[in-house]
């Protein structure tokens, strides 16, 4: 049983090596953050330009309301 024990061990242990060395879930992570970055770039920057858009549209239809 001892023995059992034993390989079940070094099992763990194996398992645990490979994971702290595997890379894809770092990958992952690293191209969440960057599309993150980006949405939030975007996000930001059609803020901006919706609502000089809208001020836009009021001021034009200002004028044809008084035209």
């Amino acid at each position: 049983m001892s023995c059992n024990r034993k390989g079940s061990t070094m099992e763990l242990i194996r398992h645990i090596k490979d994971f702290v060395r595997e890379e894809d879930g770092v990958t992952a992570i690293e191209y969440a953050l960057v599309a993150s970055l980006i949405a939030l770039a975007a996000a930001t920057a059609m803020s901006g330009l919706g609502t000089k858009l809208g001020q836009m549209f009021t001021a034009i239809g200002n004028k044809l309301v008084t035209t």
